[in-house]
């Protein structure tokens, strides 16, 4: 059974995380392991909780 653990920046809608759920999953039935057994965790982080060379990514102008 895989797990996979997605940590990405908060803000993109349902549609767009039902979108890379399915593409995900996909991914791992093209290798042969059955769709009900992937199980994807996604955790939606705020910038403020993200930081990168020192510094917050809600500080930079790049994140």
């Amino acid at each position: 059974m895989p797990v996979v653990v997605v940590d990405m920046f908060e803000g993109r809608t349902v549609d767009q995380k039902k979108q890379l759920v399915e593409g995900i999953t996909a991914a791992f039935v093209k290798i042969g392991v059955p769709a009900e057994a992937v199980h994807i965790i996604l955790n939606d982080v705020p910038k403020h909780n993200w930081g990168t060379g020192g510094k917050l990514s809600s500080e930079s102008k790049t994140s």
